[in-house]
């Protein structure tokens, strides 16, 4: 049977609920996780110190990356000095620009200097990977996180577009791609087509890896019954 542990690429939750984030960590095909406001307003987070205290006291091996929440770069520098300081495995993200569009280049440039582990987040275009790739620490682990989900649903193929991106990558020796907006399943393959390191993955679609390496006559057969049976209980007649 197929294992995902094969692959070369690293698997991620995106998520932002600790029983679920534990859930899967013990499953042990999760090498790291990534979190986001969205996902922490969806997940019902209050407190965020409070929530990132609580998941570093129980992941402690693999990286967790803590977004900023500030629009401005001074606050913005203040909030990764915190978030940096949590624990050694946390990943500081630091999204491209801000919401006026002004480049977050300069403060990346900045905060990686200072050592801090960063995972720079909602890129869509090669310029931008190359700027993000060139302003890193190359002494330091880092993740360029390229939103190929997103991408894709403009048109664009994302497959070829994070090989390039992959490319400029390469030129860092400690900057890691990542494929962001995971849609479905088979992202993981594209992922690993396209040379990322990391791809984030939500539970939902990662419970879907049971699937993985299935026999396609088996699927079907397993199909046919479960329409039948859904079909038996309606208790629907034709005739």
């Amino acid at each position: 049977m197929k294992s995902l542990n094969d692959l070369n690429v690293k698997i991620y939750a995106d998520g932002a609920d600790l029983k679920d984030m534990l859930a899967v960590y013990k499953e042990g095909i999760v090498k790291g996780f990534t979190t986001n406001p969205s996902l922490m307003k969806k997940g019902g987070v209050t407190d965020y110190k409070e929530f990132a205290k609580n998941v570093l006291a129980e992941i402690k091996d693999c990286s967790v990356s803590f977004e900023v929440f500030s629009d401005d770069f001074a606050t913005m520098e203040k909030e990764a000095d915190v978030l940096a300081n949590l624990a050694e495995n946390v990943y500081v993200k630091i999204p491209i620009t801000n919401t006026k569009g002004e480049s977050s280049i300069p403060l990346i440039k900045k905060l990686s200097a200072k050592g801090y582990h960063l995972n720079v987040t909602a890129i869509f275009t090669l310029k931008q990977v190359e700027e993000v790739v060139a302003a890193l620490n190359p002494q330091v682990n880092s993740i360029v996180s390229v939103f190929a989900g997103r991408i894709a649903d403009t048109g664009v193929n994302a497959v070829e577009l994070m090989k390039k991106a992959a490319d400029i990558c390469a030129k860092n020796p400690n900057a890691e791609l990542l494929w962001a907006s995971c849609r479905e399943f088979y992202n993981i393959m594209e992922a690993e087509e396209s040379n990322c390191k990391i791809i984030t993955v939500p539970n939902s679609i990662l419970a879907k890896h049971k699937n993985y390496g299935k026999d396609l006559e088996e699927y079907s057969l397993e199909t046919v019954q479960g329409f039948y049976k859904d079909a038996s209980g309606l208790g629907f007649s034709i005739l």
